[in-house]
């Protein structure tokens, strides 16, 4: 892997489309994701809950901290047409060597849930790890007990890998067991085809 490709992976990008752009997270978004983000039912299944203002600018200090380490890259996700964040996602676990990363910290506030702008996220995320980063295999995580999120990730082709029981713990002690999924690069004009066909209603 060149340091080319490197630098590329870790690198803020925008990457737009039609319905939602994805902004890089900057320091300054915490107060917008705090208007939009506090809802306890965002956090019910997460590793740590965030409940006010300064647990958001926490939470986007860490993305920050890992974005500068090269481990992750975090992104705003805002409506397109009125620019209004409306949750956030981010591309976690680089492993370049092995042309490996992880979509993940994916939430949008429940007003834009059940709408186009999930979907298109995970497009443009997707469109960029396998098309711009020549990544082979994107892995995503879920708790087992995150049902809708495990059913998501099934809808858009990914893969179920497996579960790996107690494997991660949440802060309140609470023992998480996490089930894997993943697409490979074979996979992704498959996958790709799928999200723009689930897309096309919305443009009529």
């Amino acid at each position: 892997m060149n340091a080319a490709v490197v630098q590329k992976a870790i690198d803020p990008v925008r990457l737009l489309g039609r319905w939602v752009c994805l902004e890089p997270m900057v320091a300054h978004h915490a107060a917008a994701l705090a208007v939009v983000g506090l809802h306890p039912e965002l956090w019910r299944l997460q590793p740590r809950p965030i409940c006010t203002h300064a647990d958001m600018v926490a939470y986007v200090a860490a993305a920050l901290s890992d974005a500068q380490a090269g481990l992750g890259l975090p992104f705003v996700i805002c409506d397109r047409q009125s620019g209004e964040v409306i949750g956030s996602t981010r591309f976690m676990d680089i492993a370049l060597a092995h042309r490996r990363l992880e979509i993940g910290a994916t939430w949008i506030t429940p007003r834009w849930q059940r709408t186009q702008a999930n979907t298109e996220a995970k497009l443009l995320l997707l469109s960029h790890a396998f098309e711009s980063l020549a990544v082979q295999k994107v892995v995503f995580k879920t708790e087992v007990l995150n049902t809708a999120s495990a059913n998501a990730l099934a809808r858009i082709g990914a893969t179920q890998e497996g579960v790996f029981r107690q494997h991660l713990i949440a802060d309140s002690g609470r023992v998480r067991d996490m089930v894997y999924f993943s697409i490979l690069s074979s996979e992704w004009p498959t996958v790709k085809a799928g999200l723009l066909s689930r897309l096309a209603p919305a443009a009529n």
